[in-house]
């Protein structure tokens, strides 16, 4: 998928206009959002309702970035056409229960201490690029399947991860307490891909950001004698040690397994100022943290310190395409529990079980 042509529009600190004025100013900025994103309206209106929920955006964004000491600013992308409710409908998943999350926990080792201050394991050229879910709330698909991909970068030493299908969650998963698109968990997802036997590619089972019937088979990605046929099944990878959990709230152990292992998958409220992120380290007062209030998930790719207020932040690959935050990616406070990111962190395990321990091998 291209980058789009733009992130997004950082606006201007300007004084209170007339509110004339202001009219005139939301709809040539409006004029200007429609071509970026190549936006069109069936009839005149919704064009005019399109309208008024874009003033509506544009009026939240110069309130936000005239606030002074803010470690983020907002801008126009492609949802600021939108309503909050639209936007909690056809983009945010159902809130998610983590404490449903299956399985041991997995905490640092106590003497794991020596840890770089800076991961980002896009530099290591493992990150696959950035997707887009559509109106669907299948984003936990897309955070099990870009962490599933980079993680068979990590494990064959080089780029050759195939494209792996988000659509075979979508639809096949339902048994490990997933709803497609009306959300789900990747610890959850991963056990699922264990025990059906493998995930497609995205060639063999593509996308269509829409629940549809299960088409994916066991039996089509082994053979009689247990034998493990990627080829002609389609089939791009295994998980034979399903999730490894991180300990709730634990989030030194979330930087130890980016600084060691990999990509972790999270989950994270999204509140209501979430969705104009443009840049910055993201913080709130207005978003909840509980372990069922979780309502979309993303994969952490790193972490670091921002060297203008120096906070602390983890570094977010998100599946609202390029057009948003930074290219794609957004950075939320560390070590804070920050809107529930500490709740329901997750990855695969790629290597399997130690058959006689009974224990997962440290990777």
């Amino acid at each position: 998928m291209a980058p789009a042509a733009s992130v997004g529009l950082l606006l201007p600190l300007a004084g209170l206009a007339p509110l004339g004025a202001a009219r005139a100013d939301a709809a040539a900025r409006f004029e200007q959002f429609k071509a970026e994103h190549g936006k069109r309206y069936a009839t005149a209106a919704e064009e005019s309702l399109r309208l008024a929920n874009f003033a509506e955006s544009l009026a939240t964004v110069e309130r936000h970035n005239s606030r002074p000491g803010r470690t983020w600013e907002m801008g126009v992308n492609q949802f600021s056409d939108m309503s909050d409710d639209e936007f909690k409908k056809h983009v945010l998943m159902t809130p998610q229960d983590c404490s449903a999350t299956r399985g041991a926990t997995r905490s640092a080792p106590p003497a794991a201490r020596d840890l770089p201050e800076h991961v980002d394991w896009r530099e290591k050229g493992v990150i696959s690029e950035v997707k887009n879910q559509g109106h669907c709330g299948s984003c936990w698909t897309f955070a099990s399947v870009g962490c599933l991909e980079a993680h068979m970068s990590i494990k064959y030493d080089s780029w050759r991860a195939p494209r792996l299908a988000e659509q075979q969650l979508v639809d096949c998963a339902q048994d490990f307490d997933n709803h497609g698109c009306n959300g789900g968990l990747p610890s959850h997802a991963f056990e699922y891909v264990r025990a059906a036997g493998g995930l497609s590619t995205e060639f063999h089972y593509p996308y269509t950001a829409k629940d549809g019937m299960c088409a994916f088979s066991d039996a089509a990605a082994h053979s009689p004698g247990g034998g493990f046929r990627p080829t002609s099944a389609g089939v791009g990878v295994e998980v034979p040690g399903g999730s490894v959990n991180i300990t709730v709230g634990d989030e030194d152990s979330l930087k130890y397994y980016l600084a060691t292992t990999g990509p972790v998958t999270i989950a994270y409220q999204v509140a209501s100022d979430f969705r104009h992120y443009s840049r910055g380290v993201y913080t709130s007062t207005v978003c909840k943290n509980g372990s069922k209030d979780v309502n979309h998930a993303v994969l952490a790719v790193g972490y670091g310190t921002d060297a203008g207020s120096g906070l602390r932040y983890w570094t977010i690959k998100n599946s609202w395409d390029y057009s948003f935050g930074e290219e794609g990616f957004f950075k939320i406070e560390a070590f804070k529990n920050m809107c529930g990111v500490g709740d329901c962190m997750a990855f695969p395990d790629l290597y399997g079980v130690d058959a006689a321990a009974g224990t997962p091998i440290v990777v």
